[in-house]
């Protein structure tokens, strides 16, 4: 029965490049087609998480939530949340330049992981929200994943679909505009702050959904899931390492990121236990060696960003 063991771990590791594949693309909205460079992903992805989980998780005691409502509501209201808590973020935060943004996005993502931390009567504090409801979770174990797999590249590939066409049509075109030339655009008579606030709020969102499927994927979630290394700096790798300003790059970055951590832990693992916690950091070391070649030899990515008009028109 080994290949059935080897069917569940693909099957979850598809999963889990699904889930990021929404983050990296709610990143490229903002870095790769608008230039604002968020280094908050993780709290975003936890707002998402969390909103999800209360919404459809059973009562508990001593805890606020526990609506048991439909997973499609937690999803909506996942999104919903993660939006509303993005905008105010990016009426203030966007007046920065793009250092000073990554410094106030990571410091707000910060602050949203410690209350989860500490606010027991929302959150659950360390012990986190548990009995999450799950797609086909009554299903037998292998036939579940296969279910729940189907549903998050349903969803991956309508993201995919709408992100595509917003990007080609005349919006896309002024993201991009502002992206390049910010002070063309305003002379054009472009409103740059109300567009910048919609690209942020927009990739928000999506991570913001991204963290809801996350959620009901493990039946948890707790504070260890919010992780900067693995919620933040990974999707970021993911992006520049797939192409940032192409939604095709960017789920590519995430599928060969992700296999590339996923095998090389199963690898560590095999070491005697004195020497697989030291070997752990390999991992680290061949995602960044990765990254240093891609951006030696291809710094615009895998697959870079589509040229688009007289600029392709002169390539060909």
């Amino acid at each position: 029965m080994e290949w059935l063991g080897l069917l569940n771990y693909a099957v979850f590791m598809a999963i889990f490049i699904c889930i990021y594949a929404l983050l990296a693309i709610g990143l490229n909205i903002q870095w790769g087609f608008t230039g604002l460079f968020n280094a908050g992903i993780a709290g975003f992805f936890a707002v998402g998480a969390y909103t999800s989980a209360i919404l459809t998780s059973p009562p508990e005691a001593g805890r606020v939530g526990g609506f048991d409502m439909p997973v499609p509501v937690g999803w909506a209201g996942a999104m919903v949340l993660a939006a509303l808590v993005a905008w105010p973020i990016g009426k203030v935060c966007l007046r920065f330049r793009s250092d000073y943004l990554a410094i106030a996005t990571i410091g707000i993502a910060e602050i949203i992981r410690l209350v989860i931390k500490s606010e027991d009567w929302l959150t659950g504090s360390a012990r986190g929200i548990t009995g999450i409801p799950r797609p086909f979770g009554d299903l037998p174990y292998i036939h579940s994943q296969l279910a729940y797999l189907a549903l998050v590249a349903g969803v991956l590939l309508v993201v995919y679909l709408l992100v595509e066409r917003q990007i080609r049509s005349p919006w896309g075109r002024m993201m991009r505009a502002i992206r390049d030339n910010e002070l063309a655009a305003r002379a054009m008579g472009k409103d740059v702050p109300s567009r910048r606030l919609e690209a942020f709020v927009f990739g928000a969102a999506l991570m913001g959904l991204g963290g809801a499927l996350f959620a009901h994927l493990n039946r948890a979630i707790t504070p260890e899931a919010i992780d900067p290394m693995v919620a933040t700096f990974l999707v970021w790798i993911m992006l520049i390492l797939g192409g940032s300003g192409n939604n095709r790059g960017a789920i590519l970055g995430v599928a060969v990121v992700w296999v590339i951590w996923s095998f090389s832990e199963i690898l560590t693992d095999r070491f005697p236990p004195e020497v697989a916690v030291k070997a752990k950091y390999i991992r680290v070391f061949l995602i960044g060696l990765m990254l240093q070649v891609v951006l030696r030899f291809r710094p615009e990515g895998i697959l870079p960003e589509p040229q688009r008009g007289a600029a392709a028109k002169e390539k060909r």
